[in-house]
């Protein structure tokens, strides 16, 4: 790692001290019916990749400037634009480029612990913002992000795309029309393989070309523990939410959206752990979640192991790997993808199938023309609510403890989805060669929790871990 000196440590963080104050615009010259909507993007080594494709090609959206902490990233992208034909302005530093004239709207893929900052930084700025999946690193900050959209009346969509599906609207439709009975629950599926990240024999060094102040944002500066520097931040907690806010939350929330549910549960458990390899990461690789909703649960697995030692193939449940299953009293809906559902009967015959989903990056400008946010599939309200899911499933893994599959099947034994769910778990453990008894996985707390601010009864711990204290320079303030 590249040796930062007390002096360059105190200049950088001077620097990073400066109040954010650019001018807040009204834009009531924002781009008419007849005007190109200017895009930037924020962050674009690996999903940014698919913002910029997106706005490149799109009719009536102008893509003008790039940003990213790593030099290297950048001018590989802006290399790329120009092969396309495009030319764009270049920068490391969000705010230098939010005092661009020549941006209407950001779209950010950064990693998860910038993405807030970023979003609110460009409401503040005059800017609507498309931010990707989870749309913030605490429920704190998703809060924050849903003021600054109201205070400066800012279009903002998270990147669920599934919502942009009106196959899988369709089905949700049916669903709630009753033509399979009640819902007994909404499962989430996330059997994704995740490889060891290997173990380290101390912090690692930040590639040449990253601007690691900048990286870090408001996260600590502290040194990396990970040899992929640009991919495997997703699973410490100082940056990431694991897979359960990586990929999970797309399932989350389309199991959300089924239950129809417009708020936090009010009690929810999570169990599992990283297991079956031991190294740097910090973030469970199985885990199972429970949150109970008064219409019916939603259960959330996650998989990283794969069916069984030394295969190529994943689990399946009704069907799917990473994907949802609504469970009814007359059938099942299986929905495999982000574009299409299947309905089937109690005997597993289908009964009807639905198909297609629009652009959500065409969703996204149709709603800044309009000005209308009733027009966004995926508002930040709804980006925020399955979000916040997840970090409560996260929070009571964090706070549990390792006990016995004997402990934690007595404290379960009453629950008729939790039971079957831990013990699918388990046997998937096995198939890995991972014997619970020998290595016990965690029992997280249960958490209670204020369905009406979103705050946990009586619990300390887990209140805390609702907002982390930003570093100074990289803090969110709603004003």
């Amino acid at each position: 790692m590249k040796k930062l000196t007390r002096r360059a440590f105190l200049k950088q963080a001077a620097f990073a001290a400066g109040a954010f104050s650019l001018p807040a615009r009204s834009w009531s010259q924002v781009p008419g019916a007849n005007q190109d909507i200017r895009m930037a993007v924020i962050g674009f080594n690996a999903q940014g990749r698919t913002h910029i494709k997106a706005w490149e090609k799109m009719a009536g959206v102008r893509l003008t400037a790039l940003c990213d902490v790593d030099r290297a990233v950048l001018d590989a992208g802006v290399k790329r634009c120009a092969e396309n034909g495009n030319t764009v302005a270049a920068y490391t530093d969000i705010r230098k480029l939010l005092e661009s004239k020549n941006v209407d709207a950001i779209s950010i893929a950064t990693p998860n612990h910038w993405h807030a900052l970023a979003a609110v930084w460009g409401m503040q700025s005059g800017r609507d913002v498309y931010v990707e999946k989870p749309v913030s690193y605490d429920i704190w900050e998703g809060e924050q992000m849903i003021a600054a959209a109201r205070r400066h009346g800012k279009i903002v969509q998270a990147g669920t795309q599934s919502r942009s599906s009106h196959g899988i609207q369709e089905a949700v439709a049916w669903v709630n029309d009753g033509n399979l009975g009640n819902i007994l629950a909404a499962r989430g599926l996330c059997y994704k393989r995740r490889a060891s990240i290997g173990k380290t024999e101390g912090p690692q060094p930040v590639p040449a070309s990253v601007d690691y102040d900048l990286w870090c944002g408001p996260a600590p500066l502290t040194p990396p523990r990970r040899t992929k520097f640009h991919y495997d931040w997703h699973w410490f907690w100082n940056y990431g939410a694991g897979d359960l806010g990586n990929q999970g939350i797309h399932e989350v929330d389309v199991a959300r959206w089924f239950l129809g549910e417009k708020g936090v549960s009010h009690r929810a458990l999570s169990i599992g752990d990283r297991l079956g390899y031991v190294d740097d990461a910090e973030t469970p690789n199985t885990l199972i979640t429970f949150h109970d909703f008064k219409r019916a649960p939603l259960i959330m697995e996650v998989r990283g192991l794969p069916e069984k030692t030394d295969s190529t193939q994943m689990d399946k449940y009704k069907g799917a790997e990473i994907g949802v299953v609504i469970e009814c009293e007359g059938g099942h809906v299986l929905v495999p993808n982000y574009t299409s559902a299947t309905a089937f009967d109690k005997d597993g015959k289908e009964v009807k199938s639905f198909q297609g989903a629009a652009s959500h990056y065409e969703n996204f400008i149709q709603a800044v023309r309009s000005r209308r946010e009733s027009d966004l599939h995926a508002s930040i309200d709804q980006g925020h609510l399955s979000t916040a899911l997840c970090h409560i499933s996260n929070i009571s893994y964090r706070l549990g403890r390792r006990q016995s599959p004997d402990e934690m099947r007595e404290q379960i034994k009453g629950d008729k989805d939790a039971l079957p769910t831990f013990d699918r778990m388990a046997e998937h453990l096995a198939a890995n060669g991972v014997d619970l008894e020998k290595t016990p996985a965690t029992f997280g707390a249960v958490l209670k929790i204020n369905p009406v601010n979103a705050k946990f009864v009586q619990n300390k711990s887990a209140n805390h871990l609702l907002r982390r204290a930003p570093r100074p320079g990289y803090v969110i303030k709603v004003a």
